[in-house]
This record gives C-alpha cells, structure tokens and sequence, in this order.
C-alpha cells in the first residue's frame, strides 16, 4: 500500500481547527480525506456517528486499546477517551488520500512521533484565551464548567505549540485558512515518501 501523507492540525477547544480542516477538505487539489476518531463521549448538537467521530463505550474502547489497534489515544477529559484507529489510517491510504486529523494536542504530537517523515503537525492559535471563551460560549453546546475545564485545559495546550512542525495564528479566520491551505499544498508536493 502507497502511504499518503498525515496532516495533523491540533490546538484548544474554540481556535478555529475545525472551520479550517473543513475548508481544507473542500479543496479537491489536495487529495484530502477525514480521519474519523473514536471516542467514548455522547454526541454533541448535530455530530453524526461515523462521519465526526465513531461513538463507542468504553468497554469497546479497552479492547482496542488492549488489542494495539489505535496509533493513538488519549483522556483528552476526565472519562472522555479519544483514539485513532489504525484501520482509519489504512483505509484513507487505501483510496489513495492523504489522511487530515482534528485533532488533541497530545493525540497530534504522538501521530507525528510516530511518523515523523509523513507527518506535517499544525498548530492552530487564537488570538486569546479570552477569545477562545468567548467563542466556546457563543458554540452554545456546553455548560459554564465544561467550558471553563476546557479554557484551563487551553492554558497547558498553548504551551505545546513549540512542538509542532508550524503555528498559524487564526486572528483573521480567511487569513488563517489560506495559510494552512498554502501550507498542506507545499507539504504535499514536496517531502515525497513514496
């Protein structure tokens, strides 16, 4: 099987990640598809089983872990498990895609330890923390203590930044999406691993 390359694009809940791997995957040029994690939480608003995440319980998601079967995993909140498939990755090589994660800083810098070579790591920055709780509150989806686990989580995540291949600071969103569209175009065409 002919490995395609992994973009990961990791940062804190609310700095725009998702907006910009979406824009991404709507650019038929770079041969994208969607890594699809696990996870053990409940679905949130309008997310989609099999299309956002793959919601499994956790005794599903012990089995996995016991049987090696993720490249990655992690306790992103307290009993909130999220993990990569192998099978995911394989089946995205297997179209003949280059595979785009979403995906928790420690999960993102883990996938690149792992394949350093095919591997292009993207941190996404907002402009605050502020900022990311504004955003974070105006999503609607969580409660007050939800959001703030997730602004203390943010703290500790932008210290991470330094670990990743490259950071695009997502003050002017269009900005932000034409910086990491740039930035995938070039990291595909070049760096082959074929």
């Amino acid at each position: 099987m002919t490995k395609g390359k992994l973009l990961v694009f990791s940062a804190p809940s609310g700095s725009g990640k998702t907006t910009i791997v979406r824009h991404l995957l709507a650019q038929p040029d770079l041969n994208l598809e969607f890594s699809i994690s696990c996870t053990t939480r409940a679905p949130r608003g309008e997310e989609v089983d099999g299309k956002d995440y793959y919601f499994i319980s956790w005794d599903e998601f012990k089995k996995h872990i016991k049987a090696e079967d993720f490249v990655e995993w992690e306790e992103v909140y307290t009993d909130n498990f999220y993990g990569t498939l192998k099978t995911e990755v394989e089946r995205i090589w297997a179209l003949g895609k280059h595979v785009i994660f979403d995906i928790d800083v420690a999960g993102g810098l883990r996938i690149k330890s792992k394949f350093p070579n095919e591997t292009l790591a993207v941190f996404v920055k907002p402009p605050s923390v502020d900022e990311l709780k504004r955003r974070l509150k105006q999503r609607s989806t969580e409660s007050e203590d939800k959001i703030n686990m997730r602004i203390a989580k943010a703290s500790v995540e932008l210290a991470t930044a330094p670990q990743f291949d490259t950071i695009i600071k997502n003050y002017d969103l269009d900005v932000a999406k034409e910086d990491a569209y740039q930035l995938v175009k070039k990291f595909i065409n070049t760096n082959s691993t074929n």
